[in-house]
């Protein structure tokens, strides 16, 4: 799974990468974050037509991570979807839709996720964990998360209000690779800069194949445990951790 984040890269920078031609000002003023969780405000990128026309954009928005269907009665469904498991999306009615039209990348700079240790002595019931941060071995290259995005309208909102509808979003996972197996058994599915174009795509209605591509390059390296607390904020999260508890750390 994909539980937390961090997204910090300057706006300016992540559009250039993506070649965006138009960049909503609600994501260019989002300040950056070492730890986004579920729920929060996600840069986003898609490609749409704007009404009244059939020119297709690729543009830079905002989401709240936590897909909202939009036949969903209110928006705290949202938090049980951060995560679109790419072995089940043609079965969910949720992602089905989505998934044939309404595709995004969810950017950020790498992910968490926690690793299992041994119990720590037979008497003991409690597992330790050893966090680790997950990101491109390439310095510098976005990590593009497969995602899809929906929108849901406020029954209970005015024609009038600027916040009736709420665009959400979620990340596609997959079953980890053999490499990164060790730290936990499941992964996002992080697009290589080929495969952006086609799954950014509307006219691609069928994009299964994209599913199976290989994740674009990672590295990892064991954190300390204060980015397990949403309260904890800044680029201290992802340095390294002088003494892991993990004696055996996983090397990728």
């Amino acid at each position: 799974m994909c539980g937390r984040f961090a997204s910090f890269t300057e706006t300016q920078d992540l559009a250039d990468q993506l070649a965006i031609a138009e960049l909503a000002e609600d994501a260019r003023l989002l300040p950056p974050s070492w730890n986004v969780a579920p729920t929060d405000p996600v840069r986003i990128v898609v490609e749409r037509a704007a009404r009244d026309s059939t020119d297709v954009t690729r543009s830079m928005r905002l989401a709240r991570w936590g897909l909202v269907p939009s036949w969903a009665k209110d928006p705290g469904v949202g938090a049980r979807m951060i995560n679109a498991r790419s072995e089940t999306l043609l079965d969910k009615p949720a992602f089905a839709k989505p998934f044939a039209a309404r595709r995004c990348l969810v950017l950020a700079d790498g992910y968490y996720e926690w690793r299992k240790l041994a119990l720590p002595d037979a008497g003991s019931k409690k597992t330790l964990k050893q966090p680790y941060w997950i990101h491109p071995a390439d310095s510098g290259v976005v990590a593009a998360f497969a995602g899809l995005y929906e929108f849901w309208r406020n029954p209970a909102a005015s024609e009038t209000d600027p916040d009736r509808w709420l665009v959400s979003t979620t990340v596609v996972t997959r079953p980890a690779s053999d490499r990164m197996a060790p730290i936990h058994d499941r992964m996002p599915l992080v697009l290589p800069p080929e495969t952006w174009d086609a799954w950014l795509d509307p006219a691609v209605r069928d994009a299964s194949d994209l599913l199976q591509v290989d994740n674009a390059p990672l590295t990892v390296r064991p954190v300390g445990d204060a980015v397990g607390s949403v309260r904890n904020e800044g680029p201290e999260l992802i340095a390294a951790d002088p003494d892991p508890r993990d004696l055996e750390p996983v090397q990728i």
